[in-house]
């Protein structure tokens, strides 16, 4: 079951409260006793840690593959000029 952080919108008392996710939302504040609570956004207490995630796996791949391969430099024309070779056998009988 995850921990649900409050905040009261009248006192600012914060609480923090086990629920269940089918359970509806605090609203009562246990300090003002007003009906003032809101649900607040907080970060999560576990991190993903080992191989195969894509912190640890995949996250700098592109980085590292990029400044370890060596630069390719092109050829003059190689990629752009395209040379129509002929066979020998054909360049004998046309002659």
């Amino acid at each position: 079951m995850p921990i649900y952080e409050y905040e009261c919108q009248q006192c600012g008392h914060q609480l923090e409260k086990l629920q269940k996710f089918s359970d509806a939302p605090l609203v009562h504040c246990p300090e003002c006793e007003q009906d003032a609570l809101k649900k607040l956004i907080s970060s999560t207490s576990f991190k993903l840690t080992g191989t195969g995630w894509y912190e640890t796996d995949f996250k700098n791949k592109t980085l590292k593959e990029d400044k370890s391969a060596p630069k390719k430099e092109a050829k003059a024309g190689s990629a752009t000029e395209k040379k129509t070779v002929t066979p020998k056998s054909t360049e004998a009988k046309n002659e």
